[in-house]
């Protein structure tokens, strides 16, 4: 039997966030994945000033031999329509990464053990401790599965509780011979009208990633097609023979949450169904949510009952829930009028600016809660390996 402290199902950026930030403290941490690791993930791929902030990244060392593509600029557009809208900043607002490099980087860098290939198939409780496929014993469980996670499945069930995003992207590598149009430093994003869905035409120093995404997963491959016949017609992007698409879903934060607390149990990132609304990014919510699950386990200091564990619930709905005013302002506005507000707002460059990217894109700066160190300890069990 193969014991720890906290075990971690799922080796994303949620789950190495809360393995490193526990390991950082002195906790015996173990992360089990399915996947072997680096591994390809379907995602547009960037992160923000304040995911590096958080996970206190050294640029010019994970620049090393991977793709590190800073962001200053902005292509902001309606679906349909030839206008477009360029917004520059005087500094970098965000950062190009391909998630098989920077998911191996974070979990390297959290120095947990490593489970890797090797799918959570059972899942039990018994006598106090949490017994997984029967050879893994742990005294908490960390959910940072995805949106199928089989930790979350076990809480919420498999039906989930809120329409989901379902999103299509293809990434190539622009050799010499492609004449990609789209500057490394601004990406392009069109807005579908009704401002329900969008897509995105993004180049990472020699790679270039285009995706869309939308809440109506049934017409989602037709809306695809369009999109990149849009931007074929309008020159950002030449002709390909053949696109290589994948797909994923998750579920946005401020719908019918999903419980992310149990008993010596905690669901972090898409697990718990974090991607900001109106983005879809969840990069930076499943950090945010795994420093904070770090944050609450340590305060529980080994006692991980319902009740020490709920602040992390607290944290959650405070930081990712959706406001009263938000709530509000999406009843008032018509079905009917979406369209046409949607096209008002991306075509007002200062609103593009401030609505569309900086408060929907970029977010407001979080205030993650303080965590508390506490000195290295040996294992709790003298059977732990």
């Amino acid at each position: 039997m193969i014991t720890c402290d906290a075990l971690v199902i799922g080796g994303g950026p949620a789950g190495s966030a809360c393995a490193w930030k526990l390991h950082q403290a002195g906790l015996d941490v173990l992360v089990m994945d399915k996947a072997a690791f680096p591994r390809d993930k379907v995602c547009a791929g960037w992160i923000t000033p304040e995911v590096v902030r958080d996970l206190e990244i050294d640029l010019t060392d994970y620049r090393n031999g991977r793709t590190l593509q800073a962001i200053s600029a902005f292509r902001v557009g309606v679906i349909g329509d030839r206008d477009a809208v360029d917004v520059a900043y005087d500094h970098p607002v965000s950062y190009g990464i391909r998630r098989c490099e920077f998911d191996h980087y974070l979990l390297q860098r959290s120095r947990a053990r490593l489970l890797l290939g090797r799918p959570a198939t059972r899942i039990r409780r018994d006598a106090g401790y949490w017994i997984v496929n029967d050879d893994v014993r742990a005294s908490l469980l960390v959910g940072a599965g995805g949106h199928f996670c089989p930790v979350s499945r076990m809480v919420n069930g498999d039906a989930a509780p809120a329409p989901v995003v379902a999103a299509q992207e293809a990434e190539f590598v622009a050799t010499p011979a492609r004449a990609w149009l789209t500057a490394a430093e601004r990406p392009e994003l069109y807005f579908c009208a009704d401002l329900k869905g969008y897509g995105w035409c993004f180049r990472k120093e020699e790679y270039l990633n285009v995706g869309f995404g939308r809440f109506d997963a049934r017409a989602l491959p037709k809306a695809t097609t369009a999109f990149v016949d849009y931007l074929k017609a309008n020159g950002r992007i030449p002709p390909l023979e053949s696109w290589r698409w994948r797909g994923h879903a998750y579920l946005v934060a401020g719908a019918r949450s999903r419980d992310a607390v149990a008993d010596a149990l905690m669901l972090v990132g898409d697990a718990a169904g974090l991607a900001f609304p109106r983005s879809g990014e969840g990069i930076r919510p499943a950090i945010e949510s795994g420093l904070m699950a770090a944050a609450t386990i340590l305060e529980a200091d080994g006692r991980y009952s319902v009740e020490n564990l709920t602040p992390y619930a607290h944290r959650l709905r405070a930081r990712f829930g959706v406001g009263r005013v938000s709530q509000l302002l999406s009843r008032a506005v018509p079905e009917r009028s979406a369209a046409a507000i949607g096209r008002w707002l991306i075509r007002e460059p200062q609103l593009a600016r401030h609505l569309l990217l900086n408060r929907w894109f970029l977010q407001p700066m979080s205030d993650l809660p303080p965590t508390r160190v506490i000195p290295a300890r040996a294992p709790s069990r003298p059977d732990a390996v």
